[in-house]
């Protein structure tokens, strides 16, 4: 990607060079995920973002009332319209290889084409219009969506996986983010 954007002047902090405040956050990183991704040592320069990432993403898994593969037609939809190379290719890979996504429906969303399942395209739509709209939705718009099977609630939780890939998309796009090798199978390039 030949991008002439602002990059940030700050180095990745790995786990030795870590302070006490971001190690901590390191180290969690490595027993939950087995790694730490690149995306995370960059993130670390600001442990309250990384923190404050980490702890609405966990929720999200947990508490959001999404299926694993919700959660990812959701990640996906939202950085593909924010051109996060890097979440694109890491969260293609997790549907690939944990949330058991179809790969017609993954492949879908990274092409911007209809997503061949009526809910989950209802899903994918309805992320990429909170984005759009920040947040300000048409009736029509919600009822679309909660014809769909989804709640009012789901919205809520929809607001909170905005503000985790706004977290990760925007520090990705000021560090230039290098994908890391295990996502680099799923790498899309973006226009």
């Amino acid at each position: 990607m030949a991008n002439t954007s602002f990059q940030i002047d700050l180095k990745p902090i790995t786990l030795e060079k870590a302070d006490k405040e971001q190690k901590p956050l390191l180290e969690k990183a490595l027993k939950n995920v087995g790694m730490i991704p690149n995306m995370y040592e960059n993130m670390v320069n600001s442990p309250g973002l990384m923190d404050t990432y980490t702890t609405g993403y966990q929720h999200l898994r947990n508490n959001s009332g999404f299926t694993p593969v919700e959660m990812e037609v959701i990640f996906l939809a939202v950085s593909v319209e924010n051109k996060c190379e890097y979440c694109i290719a890491a969260h293609s890979f997790i549907a690939d290889n944990f949330s058991k996504v179809p790969k017609e429906v993954t492949d879908a969303i990274r092409d911007g084409k209809i997503v061949p399942d009526t809910k989950l395209n209802a899903l994918s739509e309805f992320s990429k219009v909170m984005l759009a709209t920040r947040g300000n939705p048409s009736q029509d718009e919600v009822d679309a969506f909660t014809a769909a099977g989804y709640s009012h609630a789901h919205i809520l939780e929809i607001i909170l996986a905005l503000a985790v890939k706004t977290i990760s998309n925007y520090a990705n796009h000021i560090f230039h983010t290098e994908i890391d090798e295990v996502f680099s199978s799923r790498k899309l390039q973006m226009q």
